[in-house]
C-alpha cells in the first residue's frame, strides 16, 4: 500500500510540473523563437469576399438593397444609434444612410407612385435613420413633428423643438424598461383611401429592483396602436395625409388593460383643431416617397430622415 502511495505521489508531482510549464509564457526577447511570416499571415488573413456586402465595385438595386436589410438587422431598424446615449454606431448609421441614397439614385419613373394603388397594402419598418423613436413612423407623430414649424419660437434649450420633444417622449417612456416598441407597420387602403399606421408596444416588459432584482415586479401588457389617416397620393410621389382617429388592437401572446380598450377610438383630427397652440389648423402631415418596388418602400419626411419599409415575411390581419 505504501508502495502504491508513493507512486500515486510521484505521478501527481510530474503532472503538476508539466502543468506548470505549459502555463509559462515563453520569452521572445531573450530567445531564439521568431514568429513566423506564416504565423502572422494567418492571423492578419484578409475575410472572405461576398458579393453582396464586400464587393464595392458593382452597384446594382437589388445589393443594396440587401446591405440596408442587414444594417437594419444589426442596428436593430436604427434604434441602436441614439445620440443620447452616445455616439457609438454613428457610422454605421451614416454609412445606412449612404446606401439608402445610393438606392434612391438609382431610382427612376418606375420607382416614384402615381397613386395609392402603386403602394397599396401591408408594409414593415426595417430601418430608419430618425433619432429618439421608431414609432416617429405614424402620422400621428409627423403631425406633431410638423405642427412645431407654426410655433413662434422655433428652438427651445438651444435646440430644435420638435427633436426636443420626441427626445424627452423616449426618455419618459422608455426609461427602466417601462415601454418597449415592437413591430411597425403601415397598411395602405386605396379603396378607402386610407393609411393605417401600426406599431406594438409592451407595457414593463422588464422591471426589476436595480442590483437586487432576478424576478419581474410587474406583469406585462400592450398592444398594436393604431392611427388612421387619410391619404392622398400628389406629385412627386408626395404622399399626403390627414390624421383621424386612433384606436388599439391585441397583439397575440401580449396581454391587455381589458376588452374594453379595444373598443376605444380618440378622434385626434376633431380634437386637433381646438387646442390652442394649434390654432384651428388640421393634423395634418406628408412624407415623400423616393423609391418603391416590389419589395421596398422609402420614404422621407420634411426634417430630411429616412424610412424604410419592406414587405412582411409574416403578414398580420388588421380589424378596423
Amino acid at each position: 500500500m505504501k508502495y502504491l502511495h508513493r507512486q500515486l505521489a510521484a505521478v501527481l508531482t510530474a503532472l503538476s510540473v508539466v502543468g506548470s510549464h505549459a502555463f509559462i509564457q515563453p520569452n521572445l526577447a531573450s530567445s531564439n523563437i521568431r514568429p513566423t511570416s506564416s504565423s502572422l499571415s494567418s492571423t492578419a488573413a484578409a475575410p472572405p469576399s461576398s458579393p453582396w456586402f464586400t464587393d464595392e465595385e458593382t452597384v446594382s438595386k437589388s445589393k443594396l438593397k440587401t446591405q440596408i436589410l442587414q444594417l437594419g438587422a444589426a442596428l436593430d431598424r436604427g434604434q441602436s444609434y441614439n445620440p443620447t446615449s452616445g455616439s457609438y454606431y454613428e457610422s454605421s448609421m451614416e454609412l445606412a444612410r449612404s446606401k439608402i441614397q445610393s438606392l434612391i439614385a438609382l431610382a427612376d419613373s418606375s420607382n416614384v407612385p402615381t397613386s395609392l394603388d402603386d403602394i397599396a397594402g401591408e408594409w414593415e419598418l426595417v430601418f430608419t435613420t430618425v433619432k429618439h423613436g421608431i414609432f416617429r413612423s405614424s402620422p400621428f407623430f409627423l403631425a406633431v413633428q410638423e405642427a412645431f414649424e407654426y410655433a413662434e419660437e422655433k428652438e427651445a434649450f438651444g435646440q430644435d423643438k420638435a427633436t426636443l420633444f420626441f427626445k424627452l417622449h423616449e426618455l419618459q417612456t422608455c426609461s427602466w424598461g417601462a415601454s418597449k416598441i415592437g413591430r411597425v407597420a403601415q397598411r395602405i387602403d386605396p379603396s378607402k383611401g386610407y393609411l393605417y399606421s401600426e406599431f406594438d408596444t409592451s407595457i414593463f416588459s422588464l422591471t426589476v429592483i436595480p442590483i437586487l432584482g432576478f424576478w419581474k415586479l410587474l406583469p406585462t401588457f400592450g398592444g398594436c396602436v393604431v392611427t388612421a389617416s387619410k391619404a392622398e397620393m400628389q406629385e412627386g410621389g408626395k404622399l399626403q395625409m390627414e390624421v383621424d382617429y386612433t384606436t388599439s388592437r391585441p397583439v397575440e401572446g401580449l396581454s391587455g388593460l381589458g376588452e374594453w380598450i379595444w373598443s376605444v377610438k380618440v378622434p385626434v383630427g376633431s380634437i386637433w383643431k381646438f387646442l390652442p397652440w394649434n390654432k384651428g389648423r388640421r393634423a395634418e402631415c406628408s412624407v415623400t416617397v423616393r423609391y418603391f418596388d416590389e419589395d421596398v418602400r422609402i420614404v422621407e419626411d420634411k426634417s430630411g430622415d429616412l424610412f424604410v419599409y419592406s414587405r412582411p415575411v409574416v403578414p398580420r390581419q388588421l380589424d378596423i
